[in-house]
């Protein structure tokens, strides 16, 4: 049985991470594959209830421990009832934000210590780690500008741009610490520029992956 692959896309606000997603499953239907996408948190029953309360507006009062926890709830449930099955039974997957966006908002962003993510992601994930994460890199400013006109502001929309600094500055923090795991991307190009550079890292991936 051919082995499964776990890609996750990470970025900050309009980073273009949906669009890129839609753009990503086509291309593996070229090589005969019909990836399984999702998102975070999100993706089963249970993380969606999640993501419709911590994007709330009206819990402004949510405190930072309890976004945390509300995080990995939904997420050990996407690795155990979605992950982990379609992964083992040989499908891909395509999941918008995993386990590096907690240690960009809940961490850099909210202030919870590194360590007390690395605890949680070793308990909740059983340390599932993906085969490829594209971090879509993008100035906040213009980040936010993008998100203008797209409705109503969600809880974390609303944070000051000092927020989504920080968020920015952890994840490429991250890809510097993971270098074999990451593919940074210029967000900042057009749309199927950015799907052409994703693209071109799986086709060099490839072979290593069959």
């Amino acid at each position: 049985m051919r082995a499964g692959r776990l890609i996750t896309l990470e970025g900050g606000e309009g980073a273009g991470k949906s669009t890129l997603l839609q753009g990503l499953r086509a291309h593996l239907e070229t090589y005969g594959i019909e990836p399984v996408l999702t998102r975070e948190p999100g993706g089963t029953p249970l993380g969606e209830v999640v993501r419709t309360l911590v994007l709330d507006p009206a819990h402004a009062d949510i405190c930072a421990e309890a976004e945390l926890l509300l995080m990995f709830a939904a997420r050990a449930q996407l690795v155990r009832t979605c992950l982990q099955p379609q992964l083992k039974a040989g499908h891909w997957v395509i999941c918008d934000r995993f386990t590096d966006a907690s240690y960009a908002y809940q961490g850099a962003g909210r202030g919870q210590p590194f360590e007390r993510i690395a605890t949680l992601e070793h308990w909740a994930t059983q340390d599932l780690q993906p085969d490829l994460t594209f971090l879509l890199d993008l100035p906040v400013e213009q980040g936010q500008a993008r998100i203008v006109g797209r409705g109503p502001s969600d809880r974390i929309e609303r944070e000051p741009l000092v927020f989504f600094a920080e968020v920015r500055a952890a994840y490429r923090a991250r890809a510097a610490a993971f270098p074999e795991r990451f593919c940074v991307l210029d967000a900042s190009l057009p749309s199927e520029q950015v799907l052409a550079a994703a693209s071109a890292e799986i086709d060099r991936r490839w072979r290593d992956w069959q």
